[in-house]
């Protein structure tokens, strides 16, 4: 073949070859192999799954490209590169993802619903709370389990695993082991039904569950007003009387819910003359306080105690609620972390 392409006349060998045809989707398969060629990576996975079909069955469609076309192709694509001024994400997840905290999630959801359609199943899964997950892994299939755990990111995976019950996680462990076959096309209609039935919930107007938030003012409320409304939620409702009960946090749970070594920071987050009145309350919260505290920072406190008049019961109490609404401060900036509450209520 060599001496038969030497043989050519150097006049035909000159013949300029004109620049073939392509279409929008050749040109831009001719662009990638280009990159691809010259050890370049290029952010194909970034593409939704269709598309990254398409350049792939261009890539395989078209064999010999000439010198002149490619130049061509080149060129035309770099002159439309940097008349680029700005350039947007691309299809409605596109656009969440990249309005993602400047909207309201109600709003999210509701354009997803009208029209995000089914591009990136797996990414919208991953972005949902562990809680709106769980129970899709402990109710479906455990073969569609699998598939979940095997598309999420590994350290998701690994924390909804640990999240399951012992049996329900060891099967589904196993049920991986029968994905090897399984089609990708059968993948991703598991991820859009999956993500169909999750979205197609309608928005919530309250984050907390309603056991959460009447918890939350009982925290604060009176001790009396607290006592009647328990004792009255326990005749209506003994289930949300329960979850009511498990949401609170006074200050006699101390002892039971902060770890001892969390004591010092919390009392240096409480005003001074705000925790003197509440240690007034005395009880096993004051006790539990005071035993976790260095000696000498304990003795002070109790030596300042001694030097005021008691408070009266109401400024007791409202400094007691100042205390708590400091601690639930320091566990939602993660500073400390409470113990999970246990199902009896101290009043």
């Amino acid at each position: 073949m060599a001496q038969a392409l030497a043989q050519i006349q150097p006049a035909q060998r000159a013949v300029r070859v004109l620049p073939r045809p392509l279409t929008k989707r050749q040109k831009a398969a001719v662009i990638v192999r280009l990159l691809l060629s010259e050890g370049s990576s290029v952010p194909v996975t970034a593409l939704p799954e269709d598309m990254q079909a398409d350049l792939t069955q261009q890539m395989g469609q078209l064999r010999l490209v000439d010198r002149d076309t490619m130049n061509t192709v080149v060129a035309e694509f770099l002159e439309e590169l940097e008349s680029v001024g700005l350039a947007f994400p691309g299809g409605m997840e596109g656009a969440l993802k990249a309005m993602d905290g400047h909207i309201s999630s109600e709003a999210a959801s509701i354009l997803r619903r009208a029209g995000a359609g089914p591009a990136c199943p797996w990414e919208r899964l991953d972005a949902l709370p562990s809680e709106k997950l769980l129970p899709v892994l402990e109710e479906e299939a455990v073969e569609v389990a699998a598939v979940i755990i095997s598309k999420l990111p590994v350290a998701r995976s690994a924390e909804l695993l640990g999240k399951l019950p012992g049996e329900r996680a060891r099967r589904v462990a196993y049920a991986v082991s029968q994905t090897t076959n399984v089609d990708p096309a059968t993948v991703r209609r598991i991820g859009q039904t999956i993500c169909h039935q999750l979205e197609a919930e309608p928005p919530r107007a309250f984050n907390a569950a309603p056991g959460e938030r009447v918890g939350a003012i009982l925290n604060v409320s009176a001790s009396q007003t607290r006592e009647d409304v328990l004792a009255g939620l326990e005749e209506e409702d003994k289930v949300f009387s329960a979850e009511v009960r498990r949401a609170i946090f006074t200050f006699a749970h101390i002892p039971d819910r902060v770890t001892p070594t969390d004591v010092p920071r919390i009392v240096r987050a409480v005003q001074p003359d705000t925790l003197l009145t509440a240690l007034y309350a005395g009880g096993e919260g004051v006790d539990f306080l005071l035993a976790n505290l260095p000696q000498r920072m304990a003795q002070t406190l109790r030596d300042e105690m001694g030097d005021r008049a008691t408070p009266a019961a109401k400024d007791t109490e409202i400094a007691m609620a100042a205390v708590i609404e400091e601690i639930r401060k320091l566990e939602a900036a993660k500073e400390i972390t409470l113990k999970p509450p246990v199902d009896t209520v101290k009043p």
